[in-house]
């Protein structure tokens, strides 16, 4: 090709440039978007001091717990059915170390036959789920009955019978706001350390105050080194009112200073902590009933409420605790705890089988929504679906 001039023909080096860079231009590289793992707020999380270890903390998102998340990010539907199955599904998820125990069992049945081996394997789990051996063998004769009777003939008929059977060993459930009928409504809170009262007691507080109810706490645990520190952390957390002396201060007295701080600020609910010093028994239950004349001497019908706060992981020793208080205390409602990190989820159906008391609420993890009222089909389904 020939040119008019030198300066319409290009350099050769510029030619030579333009062809060096064209080779050496490497493809454009997408930026990897890699997800950072979402750690809970530390608002949300329990105290330090009643945190879990770092190895009981479920790494894993399972894919229930993706559901669940999927459904909580609608606001819109708030239809009670919704709210029933969002319920379910997270409680089904939180108990799947009990699940493991019965309904994980359940599912490796299949069609198998209606046999002894069959059967020792439902005892076991019965059990092992610490439902207690006095409530599984009653449950197993009924079963057993019903087979030789050919009222159950199938593994899936068996499945549903023992759901039926555990489910008529449970009381009715019915929403635990809807006892609290005085105003105010006083509780006393009791149990051992280490089972979780004080947590539970804020959790209960904020799940009051999310309702509309205005909540007092009576911080009648002083001799508990950090009890009340902790106790006014949660007070401050959920927006209640607190009522504190200073150290080794006398219970009772400030159980009387919160009834009559809670009639004169017009509270719905007063909530009273309690020392839980098992090892002096006698001292302990003592202390505990002084407390209650002393509510009484202000506001005669109170309290109106004694919540027992049992720790699920103990298993059977939360029997004898529940007999221990019931006696001494007339317990009205239980708060069952640390459900979420036991295998021995039966326990429930254990002590309501043992005792004419309601389950009021379980906790099932740190988050205070994780106090929830017990729903005893809920409960039952969650363990063995």
């Amino acid at each position: 090709m020939k040119w008019r001039n030198k300066k319409d023909k290009p350099e050769k080096k510029n030619r030579r440039f333009f062809k060096r860079k064209t080779d050496q231009q490497e493809p454009i590289q997408t930026e990897e978007i890699v997800e950072k793992p979402v750690f809970p707020d530390p608002s949300e999380m329990e105290i330090a001091s009643t945190l879990k270890n770092d190895s009981d903390i479920e790494q894993d998102h399972q894919p229930e717990e993706l559901e669940i998340a999927a459904e909580r990010d609608d606001p819109d539907d708030v239809s009670p059915k919704k709210a029933k199955k969002r319920v379910f599904k997270r409680l089904k998820e939180r108990l799947k170390k009990s699940r493991k125990t019965m309904g994980q069992r359940f599912d490796t049945w299949g069609k198998k036959r209606l046999d002894d081996d069959l059967m020792e394997s439902l005892e076991e789990s019965l059990i092992t789920a610490d439902i207690g051996v006095e409530t599984t063998m009653t449950i197993m004769d009924t079963l057993t009955d019903q087979i030789k009777k050919k009222q159950i003939k199938t593994t899936d008929e068996l499945k549903s019978a023992v759901l039926d059977e555990l489910m008529k060993r449970l009381p009715e459930s019915s929403p635990p706001e809807s006892h609290m009928i005085y105003h105010p409504h006083v509780i006393l809170v009791v149990g051992v350390n280490g089972v979780g009262k004080t947590t539970s007691i804020g959790k209960l507080a904020s799940r009051l105050i999310e309702q509309g109810k205005k909540v007092i706490i009576g911080a009648s645990d002083t001799f508990r080194a950090a009890a009340v520190e902790q106790l006014e952390l949660w007070a401050e957390k959920a927006g209640a009112d607190i009522v504190r002396h200073k150290d080794n201060a006398d219970p009772a007295a400030v159980a009387f200073d919160t009834v009559q701080a809670a009639i004169s600020r017009k509270a719905d609910v007063a909530i009273i902590d309690t020392a839980g010093r098992l090892h002096t028994k006698k001292n302990l239950m003592e202390e505990i009933r002084k407390i209650r004349r002393s509510i009484a001497k202000k506001l005669p019908e109170a309290p109106h409420d004694v919540f027992l706060v049992l720790d699920a992981t103990t298993g059977q020793n939360a029997i004898s605790q529940t007999r221990l208080f019931h006696e001494a205390l007339n317990v009205t409602g239980i708060i069952l705890t640390k459900l979420d990190g036991t295998a021995k989820g039966g326990i429930v159906v254990s002590i309501a089988n043992t005792f004419d008391i309601p389950i009021r609420y379980i906790g099932i993890g740190e988050k205070t929504e994780d106090l929830q009222p017990f729903d005893s089909e809920l409960f039952v389904r969650a363990l063995i679906e």
